[in-house]
């Protein structure tokens, strides 16, 4: 029997099952009816190539699966480094123009919210659990925790700096400027690579709350793009001299 587009169309009137919202004819040509009724053609999968693509999240699963060599030995295959948190493997064009993705490489990023306000215990433990251990993230968690809501109701403002009094010790007290801006090293990409620092507008408010601004306006991804790009070449260095495998970021 040869369906035509028209009585494809003709099917949705009758009430089809859904399991027969796709629909092949004999031409080879598959097409799709949705809820509504309306009809479009599918591309026709592709003979030999994945359905869907693996996924892992880490670059070390990514590295393992491409030099095991078990699928696509022959093949030459593009590393595409999306952004700080997704790199695709993916194959050459095929015949209708199409890609196949073989893996992605998806990164597991503890959440912390910047532009938002945080009470003091949230803050100081997202700063401990989602930021590398530097010399800024001392000093701010320093800072933070010695900071109560009668001195933060007392800070001045200028708009460019705010002071605060901040309690040393049982007795000794001084009046301190808010530390700005800060440089940090949140965890924004994967663990297997350096994360990129950046600088903050650290801000405090009555409660005692704190937030985090991002001041660098995105550099950072750049250079978590570049960090990824320089993993996967040294990891993989055999595998790009012999051409089977390009980085592009």
């Amino acid at each position: 029997m040869s369906l035509t587009k028209e009585a494809i169309e003709l099917l949705t009137q009758v009430g089809i099952k859904p399991h027969e919202h796709i629909v092949e004819l004999e031409d080879g040509t598959i097409w799709q009816v949705d809820n509504d009724g309306n009809v479009s053609q599918l591309m026709a999968q592709t003979a030999g190539t994945a359905k869907r693509a693996l996924i892992v999240h880490t670059l070390t699963g990514l590295v393992d699966y491409i030099k095991s060599n078990r699928e696509r030995k022959d093949k030459k295959m593009y590393l595409h480094i999306r952004d700080s948190e997704y790199v695709t493997l993916q194959g050459l064009l095929l015949e209708d123009g199409r890609r196949e993705e073989l893996l992605t490489a998806e990164a597991r990023i503890p959440k912390f919210f910047f532009d938002s306000y945080y009470p003091s215990e949230d803050f100081l433990i997202g700063l401990n659990a989602r930021f590398v251990d530097d010399y800024d993230r001392k000093q701010l968690i320093a800072f933070a925790g010695n900071v109560k809501e009668d001195n933060a109701r007392q800070t001045s403002d200028d708009g460019f700096a705010q002071k605060t009094t901040v309690k040393r010790g049982i007795s000794q007290a001084g009046e301190e400027i808010v530390p700005n801006p800060v440089t940090l090293a949140p965890y924004r990409t994967f663990t297997e690579v350096d994360q990129p620092e950046s600088e903050f507008i650290f801000r405090m408010k009555e409660g005692p709350q704190f937030a985090l601004f991002e001041a660098d306006g995105g550099a950072w991804q750049n250079q978590a793009i570049f960090n990824i790009k320089a993993f996967l070449e040294d990891e993989l260095k055999d595998e790009i001299e012999n051409e089977r495998i390009t980085i592009l970021a």
